[in-house]
Formats: structure tokens, C-alpha cells, sequence
């Protein structure tokens, strides 16, 4: 998570596409997301979900015109995912992205983009902020951002819900990394527990990177709290809660989907039992359409195992390419009709029906809240 140069990952990803390089109808697609770093290995299988959605297109011959797709590592750092929004805006034969991974690089590169007329989905960025600027005076371009995930004031709002009326708890600690995901994510906990009828014991920002947390573990020790909120990210989240349970701190943890991946286990170890967290959706297996993604999936990536995002980033492929059947290659000037057909895309895939709102929101708001047991997420509501 720290600031690094960006690696410009620019790999054609799928090689059965490299025969179509020189013909001009071919359209690009590009994915940015990490490929290194902390969240390497969720920003790889979402780069692996849009290849699929991509293969199975060119296989069944639902496009008349051929697909490549471009891969750019933004590392989860804002400035890195600047400087890739910089080289996919400037090839015009790109017609869409799909990324990026986390708000903060969401947020810094949809303007770019927007001045580029370039279509963007995000496949997991959470924070209201990055669809709700595009209606404000002064956004550069059109209304270009899309995204098929839920937003944090649905998944903040939940989860205080269900900590106030299900677990029956009265004061919570409150921690952020003050990113714009984190913070957000937290300040809607925070927001709506107190609208609930649930008091403050305290509110603390911690550093990316950051490794000791002996000092804010000290006072949350001395505010005796009935539960503890996270904003952030797993790899600090998994050392609080290691550093806690070692100091006997046994209050109720909580997060939200950034802290609900299977790394998270690796940092922590047993201290994450027990702790719950929310993620948008309902898990893969739950989904009605998951049936043929998932064989596809393990067909095309034997031994991998699927990441808790790469169905969003396969759906968001598959909505791109249901607007391009309607546009056809668009380049250019002309990849705002792409955005047009966006606009009115309804989409029935893994997720669910996907249609977008007037800031480009998904229309599905389903969250589940999960409880960490035996290394699983374990739903439970």
C-alpha cells in the first residue's frame, strides 16, 4: 500500500487474440487494478475474470469484432493509478475500463477518464464519492462512471444495524486508515450508530503501513468499548487484531469487505475469530447465476481458486461487452457512445439483474455480514 512507481503492466492478456493486432476493428479493453503489491492477488483475479467473460464472448461468437485486453497494475496507490489513467486515455482504440480496485485510485482516475469520453466501471470501489462528483458542476466530461458494487453508506449503515439491534451493543471504538475507502466505510458506521441510539467511545485514524498498535490499543483498553469498528484494509486490520487478542482484549471486532479476504488469516491467524464484516452481494456460491461461472472459471484457471471479487470484475466485463453488441467498435471521439449505451444497460448476470441509476450506481443493494470461523467467513445474516 505504499507509494511506489507504477510497473506499466501494458501485456495483451489473452493470446488467442494476438492474430487480430493489425486489423482496425479491434476494440481494447482495459483493466486496472494491483497486480502488485498487498492487493495483488485480488486485483489478479479480477484481471483473470475479465479475460474469462472476454474468451467465453470470442468463443461463442457473440462479437462480430474481435476483443483484446489490456492489463495496467495501479499498485493501490492513487498516484500510480493516475499515471495509468494518463496511457489507457491516451490509446483510442480502447473503448472502456474496468477498474480501478480501491476508492482512492477510483477516485483520483475517473476524472481523467472523463476527459478522455472514456467509459469506467469499477468493479468493488466503494465510496460514495466517486459516482456522486460526476453530477457536480465542473466534472470534466460526461458522466462516464458506472459501478456493480454496493456503495458504503449501504454497507456502513448495516452493519451498525445489525451491531445495535442483533448483537445489542452500546459503544463502539472506532478506527480508520484514512483512506477515502476506510474513512467513509467507517464515518457511515459511525454515522448510523449514533442515529441508533449507540454511543462514541472513541475515534482513532492509523497510517497505511502502520505495524504497532500498542498505543491505540492502550486507549481502547481504557474506554472499555462494547465493540470495535474498522475502516480500512486487511494487512493493518489483521495485525489490530493480533496485537488485541494478545493484550486480552475481547470486545466485538467489525469491518467491511476490505477486511473480509482470505490474506487476512495469514496476518492474523486465530486472533480473526470471531470478528464480523460485511461484503456487498451475497456470497458466490449463493448466486443463482453463479452455476456456469464458477466451471468456467476452474475449467480455464485449474488449481486457482476464485477471489472474492472476481465475479464483479466478470459481470463488468459482461456489461461492457453487452454494450459494445450495440455500439459496435467505437474509437476515439466516438467511445462516448459506449457510455450512452451504459446508461441503459440491464444486465442479468452472476449478481444479479444489474441496472444503473442516474449517477451510475448499481440498482443491487444486497449486503451480507459474515462472521469469521475456522479461516472462513461464515454468513450470517
Amino acid at each position: 500500500m505504499r507509494t511506489r512507481a507504477l510497473l506499466p503492466a501494458l501485456a495483451l492478456l489473452c493470446g488467442a487474440f494476438c492474430a487480430c493486432l493489425g486489423r482496425s476493428d479491434t476494440v481494447r479493453i482495459a483493466v486496472a487494478v494491483p497486480l502488485t503489491g498487498d492487493l495483488s492477488t485480488e486485483g489478479q483475479g479480477i484481471q483473470r475474470a475479465v479475460e474469462l467473460a472476454v474468451a467465453q464472448a470470442q468463443a461463442e461468437k457473440g462479437l462480430a469484432f474481435p476483443v483484446e485486453v489490456l492489463a495496467f497494475d495501479d499498485r493501490a496507490v492513487p498516484e500510480s493509478a493516475v499515471k495509468a489513467a494518463n496511457l489507457i486515455s491516451a490509446d483510442p482504440r480502447i473503448a472502456a475500463v474496468i477498474g480501478h480496485f480501491t476508492s482512492g485510485c477510483s477516485i483520483a482516475a475517473a476524472p481523467v477518464y472523463a476527459a478522455a469520453g472514456l467509459a469506467m466501471i469499477s468493479p468493488i470501489a466503494t465510496n460514495p464519492k466517486l459516482t456522486r462528483r460526476q453530477l457536480e458542476p465542473g466534472w470534466p466530461g460526461p458522466r462516464n462512471v458506472f459501478r456493480v458494487t454496493v456503495t458504503d453508506d449501504v454497507q456502513g449503515n448495516l452493519a451498525a444495524e445489525f451491531a445495535v439491534r442483533r448483537l445489542r451493543l452500546k459503544r463502539f471504538f472506532v478506527v480508520h486508515d484514512g483512506t477515502p475507502y476506510g474513512q467513509g466505510l467507517a464515518e457511515e458506521f459511525r454515522a448510523r450508530f449514533k442515529r441508533l441510539g449507540g454511543r462514541e467511545a472513541g475515534l482513532e485514524a492509523i497510517e497505511i503501513g502502520e505495524r504497532d498498535f500498542k498505543l491505540l490499543l492502550a486507549r481502547i483498553l481504557e474506554e472499555k468499548p462494547d465493540g470495535v469498528y474498522f475502516g480500512g484494509v486487511y494487512p493493518e486490520y489483521g495485525l489490530l487484531l493480533k496485537q488485541a487478542r494478545k493484550l486480552g482484549l475481547k470486545t466485538v471486532f467489525f469491518s467491511g469487505d476490505g477486511c473480509m479476504i482470505d490474506a487476512l488469516f495469514d496476518v492474523a491467524g486465530d486472533a480473526a475469530e470471531g470478528s464480523y464484516f460485511t461484503m456487498p452481494g451475497r456470497p458466490l456460491e449463493q448466486l443463482p447465476g453463479s452455476e456456469r461461472f464458477i466451471q468456467s472459471y476452474r475449467e480455464s484457471y485449474p488449481g486457482v481458486e476464485i477471489g472474492q471479487y472476481d465475479h464483479f470484475g466478470y459481470d463488468a466485463a459482461n456489461i461492457v461487452l453487452e454494450a459494445l453488441r450495440q455500439t459496435g467498435p467505437v474509437s476515439g471521439a466516438g467511445r462516448t457512445q459506449l457510455i450512452e449505451a451504459l446508461r441503459g444497460i440491464r444486465h442479468k448476470g452472476v449478481l444479479g439483474v444489474t441496472t444503473f441509476d442516474r449517477k451510475g450506481d448499481t440498482t443491487l443493494k444486497t449486503v451480507t455480514i459474515t462472521r469469521a470461523k475456522g479461516r472462513q467467513f461464515v454468513p450470517v445474516r
